[in-house]
């Protein structure tokens, strides 16, 4: 347990009316794109051949991004670009060039980390949506506040974030008197052991940086733990550093009565089938949710058709390392993290009973068919697991099931009752998915609202609304007359003007205007239908246009930045008494940096540091390593990360009255506002524009810059 207790953040004060999120899905590619689009997203996300955080992915070109949006539009769905990464200074001058194509091509907003690109953004565009990434770690509502400020539409909160803390934020916000800024949340996909915009273990290990889209995932191997210099038995949980895959099925509910705006889905480098299972999954889920709570806001259709035992069944089968809540109801770390295995798994079958030299027998408890895919779970994968295709699938008289493989499939030694069985692989549902995106057809449609207007001898006027904000307009090319015996009724209009057959529309409302009892020729009335419906998808095609301002040089101009001082100073970083003890001891430093696990400490690391300071061994110090005339000071770290109902922990630190303080996120820079700062490597300072952003905005007095820059590109930093 850590030796710093959070205290519980603070219950939701007002109740919120229900709003209906966006559902955001992963694309990797066209296939994925379809397989979003024809499953119910709202929204897809993706990312192009640079800036992304997800290099590995297939990933889209600047060429296609034209006919990705036209088809996006067309069927009233929105796509966002990833930017996600942090950039260098030398990349500033191609990263203006592809965010201009971005902005040009209608996108709907870009997904940002970087600091400085979030400035570049508003430099070259004043209206273009910025959303703020995962990557940025915003865990609270100073995190909101400093998006809001860069220019952020809408925030992307931390995995970390329980369902409390995110009411929390929500409460912040308005009590501030401000227009909330939209929050959106991951709710379904792969957890990382670290905070989203912090883990350098990839980078640490293999050069290769999650902050940079390379992440190795180095949180999915095994490892030994090594306790006080022995080595601990693990037994068969090696995996300490994968989680469980996060399904906020079971919490959806709670997640739309706080508020969220945004949903989303993980997955950029997985499947479409992965994408079409869980986009369906929630669609379905989130219409169930509105139908029993906001009458009109949810397709009878999807309502109808969901299934929360085959939901699950399915997020199991397409991809999951285990399914986990993950932090929505605060964090039961044992639960997150089991450490048994870090790959997929899908649903556990049961446990090997008998093994015989061609067959296997165990007691199921799930359904299983001969052609699935199975794995033998022995607890040891590093040596690698047996399995294979079913081949037959037998039920015995007392209970269990005998499974049979295809000969030389399988190497029966290697099995042991006792091994865990799970299948992760079902064919017939693969299938299934494929033919809810596969070929041109159209099976997802959104609703138009149809108006018609007129009376006798005049056209009939028919409006369209796709409640997106495109709406047509058309008038008949024969006036009504009046009706002898079909009028145009409602149900008559209904049947008529509902016949969206082969488009992306489906009929939503249908309000009648028309004056007495009038007919028209049902030629007439259809071909009003198929031109207004054919107009409206044409409008919905049609590129967004965002304010793009005129480049100088083709590059950013660069901000100036203080000089460096003109010889190197010694600051010493230590993490206990005892290591400060021995740095006073030792002397020659410039300045002293603590950072204690509790920073209950920090109060008497201060006092003996002030005991040396009024000594002889400041002054030969001083001498030794500081700039004429200064003196060694000491400065303390708060917590790397803070949640809301932390800010105590902010006041005990500065209770220990040091001489400045490490700031290491948002809430830092807005706590320790008056006091003196500098900038921590957790600030994610990459280029220059990040850098004089926070020099200048929060006057800082000086920033460390990000630990994902080589020595070429700190030189080029610094210059």
């Amino acid at each position: 347990m850590s030796a710093i207790e959070t205290a519980p953040a603070p219950a939701p004060t007002t109740p919120r009316p229900l709003v209906r999120p966006e559902l955001l899905a992963p694309a990797g590619d066209w296939e994925c794109v379809r397989a979003a689009v024809e499953n119910g997203a709202d929204a897809v996300y993706f990312g192009l051949e640079r800036f992304n955080a997800r290099m590995r992915a297939k990933n889209f070109t600047q060429a296609d991004l034209p006919a990705l949006m036209e088809f996006l539009h067309k069927r009233g769905v929105r796509g966002y670009v990833t930017f996600n990464v942090l950039v260098f200074t030398h990349e500033l001058p191609d990263a203006e060039d592809y965010l201009r194509t971005i902005i040009a091509s209608g996108v709907d907003a870009a997904i940002v980390q970087d600091t400085g690109i979030c400035r570049l953004i508003r430099k070259i565009s004043p209206d273009f949506p910025i959303h703020g990434s995962t990557q940025m770690t915003v865990t609270g509502d100073a995190g909101v506040e400093f998006a809001r400020e860069l220019g952020a539409e809408l925030v992307v909160l931390a995995r970390e974030n329980s369902i409390k803390e995110i009411h929390a934020i929500q409460d912040a916000q308005r009590a501030a008197n401000k227009t909330p800024l939209p929050l959106e949340v991951f709710v379904h996909g792969a957890l990382c052991v670290a905070y989203s915009g912090q883990c350098l273990t990839s980078e640490s290990l293999g050069g290769r940086s999650a902050n940079r889209g390379e992440c190795a995932q180095a949180c999915r191997m095994p490892y030994d733990l090594i306790s006080d210099g022995a080595q601990v038995d693990l037994g068969d949980r090696k995996y300490l550093l994968s989680p469980q895959d996060l399904a906020g099925l079971d919490v959806l509910p709670e997640l739309v009565k706080a508020g969220v705006s945004s949903l989303k889905i993980e997955g950029r480098l997985k499947s479409p089938e992965y994408v079409a299972s869980i986009t369906r999954v929630y669609r379905q889920a989130l219409d169930k949710i509105f139908a029993e709570n906001v009458a009109g806001v949810a397709d009878p259709g999807s309502v109808k058709s969901f299934d929360p035992v085959r939901a699950k069944y399915e997020l199991s089968m397409t991809f999951s390392r285990g399914l986990y809540t993950g932090w929505f109801n605060g964090i039961q770390n044992q639960e997150l993290a089991h450490g048994r295995f870090g790959t997929k798994r899908g649903v556990l079958l049961g446990t090997v009973s008998r093994v015989e030299n061609d067959h296997v027998a165990l007691r199921l408890e799930s359904a299983l068919k001969p052609g699935d895919g199975v794995v033998f779970d022995a607890g040891n994968h590093a040596a690698g697991e047996e399995g294979g295709r079913v081949y037959q699938v037998e039920p015995q008289r007392n209970g269990e099931t005998v499974l049979r493989f295809g000969h030389g499939d399988l190497n029966f030694r290697r099995i042991k009752p006792g091994n865990l069985l799970w299948k992760n692989n079902d064919p017939a549902l693969d299938r299934e998915l494929r033919t809810t995106f596969e070929g041109e057809k159209i099976r997802f449609t959104r609703p138009v609202d149809i108006e018609v207007h007129g009376h006798v001898n005049a056209p009939l006027t028919l409006i369209l609304n796709d409640r997106e904000g495109h709406v047509v307009k058309l008038d008949s090319q024969v006036v009504l007359a009046a009706a002898q015996n079909q009028p145009l009724t409602q149900q008559r209009l209904e049947d008529q003007l509902g016949r969206l057959g082969g488009t992306p529309f489906q009929l939503g409302t249908l309000t009648s205007h028309l004056e007495g009892a009038v007919m028209l020729p049902m030629s007439e009335l259809n071909r009003l239908r198929r031109e207004a419906s054919t107009e409206l998808d044409r409008l919905r095609g049609l590129p967004k246009r965002w304010t793009l301002l005129p480049g100088r040089d083709g590059s950013p101009s660069r901000p100036s930045v203080p000089s460096t001082p003109a010889a190197p100073a010694l600051i010493v970083l230590v993490r206990s008494l005892a290591q400060l003890d021995a740095v006073l001891t030792t002397g020659g430093f410039a300045d002293l940096y603590c950072e204690f696990e509790d920073p209950k400490h920090y109060r008497e690391a201060v006092n003996r540091f002030r005991t040396w300071q009024s000594g002889p061994g400041s002054q030969l110090s001083a001498l030794n390593s500081q700039p004429a005339g200064a003196a060694p000071a000491i400065w303390v770290a708060p917590p790397r990360i803070f949640k809301p109902g932390e800010e105590w922990i902010l006041k005990q630190v500065r209770s220990s009255e040091a001489d400045g303080y490490i700031v290491r996120n948002h809430e830092h820079l807005r706590f320790f506002k008056t006091d003196r700062k500098r900038g921590d490597f957790s600030l994610n300072v990459a280029n220059p524009l990040t850098a004089e952003y926070f020099l200048s905005r929060y006057g800082l007095e000086r920033v460390t810059a990000s630990y994902d820059l080589n020595i070429v590109q700190l030189e080029s930093l610094l210059r």
